[in-house]
């Protein structure tokens, strides 16, 4: 009826907003730890400034659990050329020189600035150790929306330690993995005149660790390993963030026992007349295996509405709710990494939505088909003649 229709609504739109808090707190957890490492494992020296000895990369890529290893070269703060203005940045841009094969593949799995790799081929070779570059050189590079607003779309001149070369703006990208700046530019590390790897971005379902750091102390002192799965694991660490965490989940299994039970209670309430119905049709040959499926065809549209409805309602409750709600606060720690996201909003987790509404579903045809068995054990005889008795 209209009060357990009701229920099932509320009790749908319950689940619905817990799970969605909880999976918007896990993805803006695993997006922030990705910003900070990059990949799954990151290995560099302070700064990103320590040139990465050939041994050590070797030594990564042997290493358990390790499926790729995309070596950078990281520069930060090269000038960029004034602007069209004569107004100079001070603060500069990151350079980051890449292989464009491995990095691109990087950029797809961390879906921060995926590009083609062939967009960084460059259109002349590096020149030769010992040799000055060709004022005519110019390198195709991939720039951040404000530094590629900069240089414009002619070629420009950039001066860094990695060599001195014109640059063209072929496309731009938000976010890259390699760093966490509004400013920066992708080029082709072949392209460079003085090459060097800084950093070691590391991808693989889980990398082994251990081998990891004991690759970075045989290189040196000061290279460090960071984990995204350690960083992940450090926004974990209030009472507030534990404790909001298990209402909501407490939130999603209330409204899912609710749903449930009043499905429940709705189908049992009627069950006696069905049940009476169902045996007199087998007294004129109904079968067991169609008297199932009269009992699921009767009892699903009532919980297709429900599902339904429920889906509807959660979705929309959500998105009204979504402006006003940012879990920044819930998903990070005060510690370090807190500022790796601005902001984090509430969107609808699709599985939030869709399971509590299957369970309907599932308990509507699972109840009609116990029903069937239970009339269809009990025989048609004595079902009737309780039903002449009430």
């Amino acid at each position: 009826g209209a009060p357990a229709l009701l229920a099932l609504l509320v009790a749908l739109t319950t689940a619905a907003f817990g799970g969605s808090v909880l999976a918007g707190v896990a993805d803006a957890r695993d997006d922030a730890a990705v910003r900070i490492t990059g990949a799954d494992a990151r290995i560099s020296g302070e700064g990103d400034a320590m040139p990465l000895p050939d041994r050590l990369v070797r030594d990564v890529r042997k290493a358990g659990g390790v499926r790729d290893v995309a070596p950078v070269q990281i520069e930060y703060g090269v000038p960029l050329p004034s602007n069209d203005a004569g107004i100079e940045d001070a603060k500069g841009a990151a350079l980051v020189g890449v292989d464009p094969g491995t990095y691109a593949k990087l950029a797809r799995a961390t879906g921060f600035g995926s590009f083609p790799a062939d967009r960084l081929k460059a259109t002349a070779a590096a020149p030769r150790k010992g040799t000055l570059p060709s004022k005519d050189r110019v390198l195709p590079v991939l720039a951040s929306p404000a530094v590629a607003e900069r240089l414009g779309e002619r070629p420009r001149d950039i001066h860094s330690q990695a060599g001195d070369f014109k640059v063209r703006v072929v496309g731009t990208v938000t976010r890259t993995p390699a760093v966490d700046s509004a400013g920066f530019l992708i080029v082709d590390a072949a392209s460079l005149t003085h090459r060097q790897t800084t950093a070691l971005l590391v991808t693989g379902g889980s990398p082994d660790a251990k081998a990891l750091r004991a690759a970075a102390h045989r290189a040196g002192s000061t290279f460090s390993v960071h984990l995204r799965s350690e960083e992940r694991a450090a926004f974990v660490d209030t009472p507030m963030q534990s404790g909001a965490e298990r209402i909501y989940a407490a939130a999603i299994a209330a409204g899912a026992g609710y749903a449930l039970l009043a499905v429940l209670l709705s189908l049992l309430q009627t069950a006696p007349e069905r049940t009476a119905l169902l045996a007199r049709l087998r007294t004129m040959g109904l079968t067991v295996r169609q008297g199932r499926r009269l009992l699921g065809l009767e009892a699903m549209p009532q919980a297709l509405l429900a599902a339904a409805g429920g889906l509807l309602v959660g979705w929309s409750t959500i998105a009204l709710l979504a402006p006003g709600v940012d879990l920044v606060q819930l998903a990070l720690s005060s510690g370090p990494g807190s500022d790796a996201l601005d902001t984090a909003p509430l969107r609808a987790d699709p599985w939030s939505l869709a399971l509590p509404a299957l369970g309907v579903v599932a308990l509507a045809a699972t109840v009609a088909a116990v029903q069937a068995w239970w009339a269809g054990r009990r025989g048609s005889i004595t079902e009737l003649r309780a039903g002449d008795t009430r």
